[in-house]
């Protein structure tokens, strides 16, 4: 289900703000490569940098999550594995794996994958003067490493901001009213451009413009307009 109609129904709006998985990015570039990745490197890399006061403050997170001041570092590194196995949006763990995932771009040792179509509309907005900013559950650290390491290039000049857990859930709507805010807008001056169905009904509820997109054709809820890719995102400017 796709639409090719204006998104943008008047000319308030001044920021697009988009998700990454599934959005920008295949969604099997970060189930299938980065997080395995993070999984297979994260014992060893804790072992090896624990000591490291980045390190040390993800390992205190840790223990105040878990209510247990006490975990010794192979406590830690269970708990966070457990997290990784279970895909929890937590900070510290999220942190962690932006500074593992780092460590395998710096060594050549992974490349971000991100659509043809993203490229070309972000870059093109970006020239007409729209601001645009990155809204994922991944750590900043982690979405500026994918949008520097990019098959095509380092793309990071071309976001003014970026958002993560640190600023709320992508599924609470004071989130998005916190990010309004954050960039001196009103939230309708907003387009959210994401693949989750909960994430829009969110960005809704607080009065931003939203666009879903539905890149592998399964989506089957009528309630938001949905996109195959960027290209049928019409702007009327």
């Amino acid at each position: 289900m796709t639409s090719t109609k204006p998104i943008y129904k008047d000319k308030q709006v001044k920021v697009i703000l988009t998700d990454i998985e599934g959005t920008t990015t295949d969604i099997s570039f970060v189930h299938n490569i980065l997080f395995p990745y993070s999984a297979k490197h994260l014992p060893g890399w804790v072992r090896r940098n624990h000591e490291l006061s980045s390190v040390q403050k993800i390992l205190q997170q840790v223990k105040e999550i878990t209510g247990n001041l006490h975990l010794d570092v192979e406590d830690c590194i269970n708990q966070l594995m457990n997290w990784q196995s279970a895909d929890q949006k937590i900070t510290p763990l999220k942190t962690l794996q932006g500074l593992i995932w780092q460590e395998g771009y710096d060594k050549g040792e992974l490349k971000s994958h991100i659509y043809p179509d993203a490229v070309k509309y972000l870059r093109s907005w970006y020239d007409t003067g729209l601001t645009l900013a990155v809204y994922s559950s991944g750590s900043i650290a982690a979405q500026k490493l994918l949008f520097k390491n990019t098959s095509v290039g380092d793309l990071t000049s071309l976001f003014d901001a970026y958002f993560d857990t640190t600023t709320g859930s992508k599924v609470e709507s004071q989130s998005y009213i916190a990010i309004a805010d954050k960039l001196s807008v009103l939230p309708q001056e907003i387009l959210f451009l994401s693949d989750s169905f909960k994430e829009l009904a969110a960005a809704t509820n607080a009065n931003v413009n939203v666009c879903g997109l539905n890149r592998e054709d399964t989506v089957t809820d009528s309630k938001f307009d949905y996109v195959n890719d960027f290209s049928q995102i019409a702007l009327r400017l």
